[in-house]
């Protein structure tokens, strides 16, 4: 919303005044531009966040899909579809941002675009598809023995472990991921471990997807510069598809009545949760802020412990509540202290560098 109150207010200065000042009343339209542009931007922020709570939201939700899915086929045949179908949505949208740089490019001159599907990227799809087939097939077993609450949660502690496997390949580690790493730990205890000191069978199951997405999510950061990010996540998403599809023929009984049995969950997970949930955070992205990031995508584990009360009316007792939102706390913790320090760190520096001369 522009103001025009700087502007009017040269306008009303005397001429003598304007003859004495003429840099006044030259510069007093950039505030207005400024704030336009701030606006601008503080409108694609907004937008930004609300794309990526929405994908949080699908995502969080989709634990319930998935552990109804278990009631009609394998977790196998499940998740092959589910990816398949979910590379089939993200195709869609590749398409369509493809086909206008195409007609601009043919009236151009005849420059061809640059092949989006070649060897490297085709081989980086490829390994992180199998890396991604493990993890899913870990989560969705294990959603047949635990609660929908556990499962989200203990499958995001990939953001805490992620800092710490970079210790090993010599990256440093402040103390704001231990900090998280301690919280995330003392909450798991809470979650998974009851008075009993007896742990749900399918827990275990969480905890091996969250050590493989984290390796995934360190190669994806290795392979994702080098690649258009929709094509990797095709290929990644068709060869994680192919893999556990095959395994679902071989290993599972298939009947077309129970495909129509969960062909609403399959929709669900495939086309909503990997399609259209995926393609909404890559949007989303390129206008957000990584600590408004961080903390959207950190609420996955929230709506799906809200998504399986409402739909499924599962709970949790106090001491589980109490564990997922210690579990909250160190996702948090490992996101946002660092860049705070960061930004500290760099306030100090400015304030101690001496003023530059003209």
């Amino acid at each position: 919303m522009g103001q025009p109150a700087p502007c009017a207010t040269g306008h009303q200065a005397d001429t003598a005044r304007r003859a004495r000042q003429p840099s006044k009343t030259l510069s007093r339209p950039f505030p207005a531009k400024r704030d336009l542009r701030l606006q601008s931007a503080t409108r694609r922020h907004l937008r930004a966040n609300l794309l990526m709570l929405t994908a949080a939201l699908i995502w969080g939700s989709a634990f319930v899909a998935q552990r109804l899915s278990l009631d009609a086929i394998g977790p196998f045949l499940f998740t092959g579809l589910r990816f398949l179908l979910g590379a089939g949505v993200v195709s869609v949208f590749l398409l369509a941002r493809r086909r206008p740089s195409r007609r601009g490019a043919g009236d151009s001159g005849n420059a061809a675009a640059p092949a989006l599907f070649n060897g490297a990227l085709l081989r980086s799809g490829i390994v992180l598809g199998l890396v991604l087939a493990v993890a899913i097939s870990l989560q969705q077993i294990g959603l047949g023995y635990t609660k929908i609450a556990n499962a989200g949660f203990i499958s995001s502690l990939y953001v805490v472990i992620v800092p710490m496997l970079g210790v090993l390949l010599r990256h440093r580690t402040g103390i704001a991921t231990w900090l998280g790493a301690a919280l995330a730990a003392v909450g798991l205890y809470f979650l998974s471990i009851n008075e009993h000191f007896s742990v749900m069978y399918g827990d275990w199951y969480q905890l091996g997807c969250a050590l493989v997405i984290s390796i995934q999510v360190m190669l994806v950061g290795h392979y994702a510069p080098r690649h258009d990010p929709l094509a990797l996540s095709i290929v990644q998403f068709v060869a994680c598809g192919v893999v556990c599809l095959a395994i679902g023929l071989a290993c599972e009984p298939l009947r077309a009545a129970d495909i129509v049995r969960a062909a609403p969950t399959i929709l669900y997970g495939g086309a909503l949760s990997v399609g259209i949930g995926y393609t909404l955070q890559v949007v989303a992205q390129r206008d957000a802020a990584p600590a408004h990031a961080a903390v959207i995508f950190s609420m996955e584990g929230v709506f799906a412990a809200l998504a399986g009360w409402a739909a499924l009316g599962e709970t949790l007792t106090p001491r589980a509540l109490a564990g997922c939102a210690l579990m909250l706390a160190g996702l948090l913790a490992c996101q946002l202290l660092p860049a705070w320090q960061a930004r500290m760190l760099a306030k100090q520096r400015a304030a101690t560098q001496p003023a530059e001369t003209v």
